[in-house]
């Protein structure tokens, strides 16, 4: 059940009507702007042919299937095929040690395809475009900063930094193997990069160009060793400018990224102490029926102006330290307009999550309750008083709270800080009998267990209140529920996953659980092509618009639903992470990473890269 909230019913009315106008009048202006071997036992005991068609869920499931099925045709069964595969894809030589890189992944049993790995080359390949002696210079002024020397990974840093221990850790897992190397990491959950779209596009034209220079030269031209690092280099430390939340909203520093046609960097800036809800036509028109169609779509920013209301990270997040110069900073998360390299999040890495232990204790899919879970701390950025209504963790517990559904319900489908879809869009049998409040309290419980209020005294910048978990402007609205070992949420369904400050840290674990994740979120992270929205996970929009239609479709009302899908969907994903979100499989994608960093900053890179096979053919 539910946990509802403490207000009265009847007060609720009585102030969203006092506001509906309001709201009403906003939202209208709104609007006007060869398989292989894999084998999956779940995979075809639950086939999406038994799917009957007719939803758009149906549709999703079944294309994402043969996404994933194609995917599997691409592995790399021997080492002549991961270079041909490296060459087709990449338009270039792999980087030197890359055949002992692929003797490390099969050692580890590790399912090599080339396409879970074009992460790595959508953060590297703008760095083409800077000098390699420019890039060792940024990164060796940096800190905190991991530095690998004559096969050695050592910390630098003048002050403590999160989670560096936790990546110095992944990092001398494989530091035998790696080049000398020097890799500033980011101690914040923020991103911290944005380089203008136009700057971005000039530097991808200096790759391209690299690629091209190099298309006729013997393979008997290049060069296989890295150069090794030494003390001649004398520079000018690398300071770059970081703005701070002094320095104007987090919004228009992040669009710059943005291409100049697109929606948001044309668009124009809410105001961000007056939060409402906000209009979904862009969501919609970019959905297959209300459900996500395009994940990376559905995330970007650029696409989505909307998103400035519709998350912390936007209105007033945490902490702001933003640059838009461009230089080698690794993290664990990052928008899609950011410039971060990304490498496996310290919390996936390390053991001391809170998270990775309830999967030992995970039990069968038909043993767990036909119902959503949720537990956490309001947290996501500074939600003060006036602006808590655009909170995406608030506004998704709103939804699956009975009592601001049937507010909703009575306010023309309005709340605080949210709109009810359209019942009739969405097929919602629940909202169109009147009873989509009794269905949320029936098979959800959700609840906050800090709610991370923040005070200050005008002037002031706004502190977190860490000791108490009360809140005078959302209590009316939210009850403090109980804390839930994470081993009785495995005895759910579904899971819900939203951001915090950053990406949440809960994410692999469910994937590993036979619970289904449903996933929203604004960030991007390394195994990002290595998941397949509605194959190995469901998919949710940050408007949380379709979360009714989910879980109907999944649980069912009046008639039967989808049990076998969900369980289809989260017992793949399972048996998909074991395959390629292991740990092993976090020190085979860092291994790749730095070996290819490496290489971009050598002096010698252009001509830098593994040919011996091409060499030995030639000779035979």
């Amino acid at each position: 059940m539910v946990k509802r909230s403490s207000l009265n019913f009847k007060f609720v009315a009585i102030i969203l009507l006092g506001i509906s106008f309001t709201l009403g009048c906003w939202w209208s202006a709104s609007r006007s702007k060869q398989q292989v071997a894999f084998n999956i036992p779940y995979n075809h005991a639950e086939s999406s042919s038994s799917l009957s068609g007719d939803h758009p869920i149906d549709q999703l499931i079944t294309k994402a299937d043969a996404e994933w099925q194609s995917l599997l045709a691409k592995e790399a069964t021997s080492f002549n095929a991961a270079t041909d595969q490296y060459r087709r894809r990449r338009g270039r030589h792999p980087p030197p040690g890359f055949k002992e890189w692929f003797e490390f992944a099969r050692s580890k049993d590790a399912l090599i395809i080339e396409d879970l790995f074009d992460q790595i080359y959508d953060d590297l390949n703008p760095f083409w475009g800077l000098q390699p002696k420019e890039i060792r210079r940024q990164a060796q002024s940096l800190k905190p900063r991991i530095a690998v020397s004559n096969r050695t990974a050592t910390a630098i840093t003048d002050h403590e930094a999160l989670w560096l221990d936790s990546w110095l850790n992944l990092v001398r897992s494989i530091e035998r193997y790696l080049p000398d190397l020097d890799m500033p990491v980011n101690p914040m959950d923020e991103s911290r990069i944005v380089v203008p779209s136009e700057a971005i596009s000039e530097y991808m034209v200096k790759e391209r160009a690299s690629r091209e220079g190099t298309r006729d030269k013997s393979p008997a031209e290049f060069i296989t060793e890295y150069t090794a690092a030494t003390n001649e280099d004398k520079f000018e430390p690398f300071e770059p400018h970081f703005l701070s939340s002094n320095d104007g909203h987090f919004w228009d520093r992040a669009r710059v990224g943005c291409p100049p046609h697109s929606p948001s960097r044309k668009g124009h800036q809410i105001n961000p102490d007056v939060v409402l809800p906000v209009a979904m036509e862009n969501f919609l028109q970019h959905s297959q029926n209300g459900y996500v169609r395009n994940w990376t779509k559905s995330k970007d920013i650029c696409w989505r102006p909307e998103m400035q209301a519709l998350h912390e990270a936007f209105i007033e997040p945490e902490s702001v330290s933003t640059t838009h110069e461009l230089f080698p900073l690794f993290g664990g998360s990052k928008l899609a307009v950011s410039n971060e390299i990304l490498i496996p999040p310290a919390v996936y890495w390390s053991k001391d999550n809170g998270h990775s232990d309830g999967t030992k204790h995970d039990g069968e899919w038909e043993s767990k309750k036909d119902s959503l879970i949720w537990r956490g701390t309001a947290s996501g950025g500074r939600h003060r008083a006036n602006i808590w209504t655009g909170s995406h963790r608030h506004r998704l517990l709103s939804m699956l709270n009975s009592t601001s559904v049937a507010a909703a319900e009575q306010n023309n489908s309005h709340f605080l800080n949210f709109i009810l879809p359209s019942y009739d869009y969405y097929h919602l049998a629940s909202g169109r009998a009147g009873r989509l409040r009794e269905f949320v309290e029936e098979h959800v419980d959700a609840g906050f267990v800090h709610l991370g209020c923040y005070s200050c005294a005008p002037g002031e910048r706004c502190e977190y209140n860490l000791t108490d978990p009360h809140c005078s402007y959302t209590e009316p609205y939210f009850t403090l529920v109980p804390e839930m070992p994470v081993d009785k949420q495995y005895g759910y369904k579904y899971l819900p996953d939203v951001d915090g400050n950053s990406t949440s840290g809960r994410y692999l674990a469910f994937l590993f659980s036979t619970s289904l994740p449903i996933k929203a979120t604004i960030y991007k992270e390394w195994h990002d092509s290595r998941l397949i929205p509605w194959a190995h996970f469901v998919p949710m929009d940050l408007t949380f618009l379709e979360i009714y239609g989910i879980m109907e479709y999944f649980i069912g009302y009046g008639g039967p639903g989808h049990d076998h899908a969900a369980r289809k969907i989260a017992l793949n994903g399972r048996k998909w992470a074991e395959k390629v979100l292991r740990p092993e499989d976090m020190q085979i994608y860092t291994y790749r990473l730095l070996l290819e960093y490496a290489r971009i900053c050598d002096d010698r890179r252009e001509m830098l890269g593994y040919t011996e096979d091409v060499l030995w053919v030639r000779r035979v």
